[in-house]
């Protein structure tokens, strides 16, 4: 890579590195260190063609998701975190409404698999048409569809407290809180 391609890529990290960031650790399940390992490897593979590459953000999402795609591929089984005590849930009223939704949220995504997983943050994140999806995952759109329908319904049964967390009662789909999942640079 020549000196100008260096300090191309140098400023489309430093600028775009925090949304992608978003992105990624919301494809891992809300486990931030294995975001920025995707987002790393992501990055590094785009390094290596990015004198070719006509859009880089779209570009660099797609490795993402075809990344995190594989690993669900290859990892069979998931595992789980336990923990000794689950966290307390206090009665606050200050800003404690939206901090519980993305507890909620980040937990009820934890549930899922990471297909499933995949697919939210595909469709409801980064609000991608279903076409767009099954594309980037290399399946048909009534897979897309059945997958997200079968989501909803687990994050539904796992997490119904979403409901009443989203403020605006049975109208609003636990899907639609996905967005509300806040993650921190």
């Amino acid at each position: 890579m020549d000196a100008a391609g260096q300090e191309s890529f140098v400023d489309f990290v430093n600028n775009r590195s925090a949304a992608l960031l978003k992105t990624a650790v919301l494809l891992s399940g809300g486990d931030r260190h294995a975001g920025e390992d995707l987002l790393q490897n992501a990055l590094i593979k785009a390094a290596g063609r990015w004198g070719r590459i006509d859009e880089p953000e779209a570009y660099v999402r797609r490795i993402l998701y075809r990344q995190q795609v594989s690993r669900w591929r290859l990892k069979g089984r998931r595992r789980e975190l336990t923990v000794a005590e689950p966290p307390d849930r206090g009665s606050g009223t200050d800003g404690q409404g939206a901090a519980e939704l993305r507890l909620v949220m980040r937990e009820a995504l934890s549930r899922l698999t990471a297909r499933q997983r995949t697919v939210l943050v595909l469709r409801f994140f980064e609000d991608l048409p279903e076409a767009d999806v099954a594309r980037l995952l290399g399946c048909s759109v009534g897979t897309v569809r059945s997958t997200t329908h079968r989501s909803l319904a687990r994050l539904r049964a796992h997490a119904p407290e979403l409901t009443a967390l989203g403020g605006s009662g049975a109208e609003q789909p636990p899907s639609r809180n996905l967005a509300a999942v806040e993650v921190r640079p």
